[in-house]
């Protein structure tokens, strides 16, 4: 008898919806976020990674961002350990510098009188949005296609507050998705309670996107519940949706989210928040506090409050991934549909993607 490998199998191996929803990549063919605007000062660069495709993201002396392979043709260094010259990249060992065209406009030393040749390096499709920095990975001819998704609440003189928050947690990205739309793990959450009592109410798919209904308590915490008007909202229903590649909730139309998440490779993701609300009101009294303030109670409530929230479940999340690569041959015990839907939408696109011409899960499209 063949002994069972030790490593969780490919995706072209697994022989359960788990297993290729844990060994699935997702289709390039989208706007990913990959960096906060205010994190990348003018002359930095910055390396992200979209499912193990290295990309130096840099940001020009204009402000401009431009986003390139993360390889200098002549000895293939990093780009991203190089430095920023006005709007070029330039590489570290011989100074080869880079533009948004993916060729050195020119190379600082006597090139015997050989002109350059036109060079292979690849680069991105960059836009901001939301006070993110997106990618598209995937084909470019396709990136005017996608749109970035719409959030009407964070344009416009009248945007409501949000200050996004990132993380890089140590867990393949379905597992991200199966957690924030998986309401059966209030115990987590039992000190912050940001959900509780939920009860399915709603779980169909639609084409690529999955959306799902919760009779539940909706921020209840000893400190946070004091802040949500619980008698003006409707706080016990929240509506979710997986909009593929995306995550978004609603509750009452007055408490949103949104997740977005990157890829980057089979047990590591870098996860997106933009936690926002119509008001918020005074601990105490009905009182809703002013729109000029909500900017800084949501940077104290995001340290306070959703950050530490998001920290549990970051530690389950990684526990979890380490429980998978040790018993990924384990029959798993599922009582939620809304895990098995998800896998189901992930694990169809990434096998389109693949049928599609990307044998190799290659992030070109």
């Amino acid at each position: 008898m063949t002994p069972a490998p030790d490593a969780p199998p490919g995706f072209e191996t697994a022989g359960t919806l788990r297993q290729q929803a844990r060994a699935a990549g997702m289709d390039p063919n989208y706007w990913y976020a990959v960096e906060e605007v205010r994190r990348v000062k003018p002359g930095s660069v910055v390396e992200v990674v979209f499912w193990k495709h290295s990309i130096a993201l840099f940001r020009g002396a204009d402000g401009k961002f431009q986003a390139i392979e993360n390889r200098c043709a002549h000895r293939q260094l990093k780009l991203s350990i190089g430095d920023v010259k006005g709007c070029r990249l330039v590489c570290a060992y011989h100074g080869w510098e880079y533009g948004g065209e993916g060729r050195p406009p020119g190379v600082p030393y006597d090139t015997d009188g050989r002109g350059m040749p036109r060079l292979a390096i690849r680069t991105y499709p960059v836009k901001i949005r939301y006070g993110l920095v997106w990618l598209f990975p995937g084909d470019p001819e396709l990136a005017e296609e996608r749109r970035i998704p719409d959030i009407p609440e964070l344009e416009g003189p009248g945007r409501w507050a949000c200050v996004p928050l990132r993380f890089t947690w140590s867990a393949h990205h379905s597992m991200v998705i199966d957690n924030v739309s998986d309401f059966t793990h209030a115990h987590l959450h039992r000190r912050y309670r940001p959900f509780d009592g939920a009860n399915l109410t709603r779980c169909e798919t639609v084409g690529d996107n999955v959306h799902l209904s919760y009779d539940t308590r909706v921020g209840r915490g000893r400190i946070s519940g004091l802040f949500v008007d619980h008698k003006r909202l409707n706080t016990n229903r929240m509506e979710l949706c997986y909009e593929y590649p995306y995550q978004w909730s609603n509750t009452d139309d007055s408490i949103k989210h949104w997740l977005f998440v990157l890829p980057m490779d089979e047990r590591t993701t870098r996860v997106f928040f933009l936690f926002y609300f119509e008001s918020l009101k005074i601990p105490l009294l009905p009182v809703r506090i002013p729109r000029f303030a909500m900017t800084a109670v949501m940077k104290i409530s995001n340290r306070l409050l959703i950050a530490p929230l998001l920290s549990q479940d970051r530690f389950a999340l990684e526990a979890e991934q380490e429980g998978y690569e040790e018993h990924w041959d384990a029959r798993p015990y599922e009582f939620n549909p809304v895990v098995q839907a998800f896998q189901e939408v992930t694990v169809r696109k990434w096998r389109e993607h693949l049928a599609n011409g990307s044998g190799n899960g290659d992030a070109r499209g």
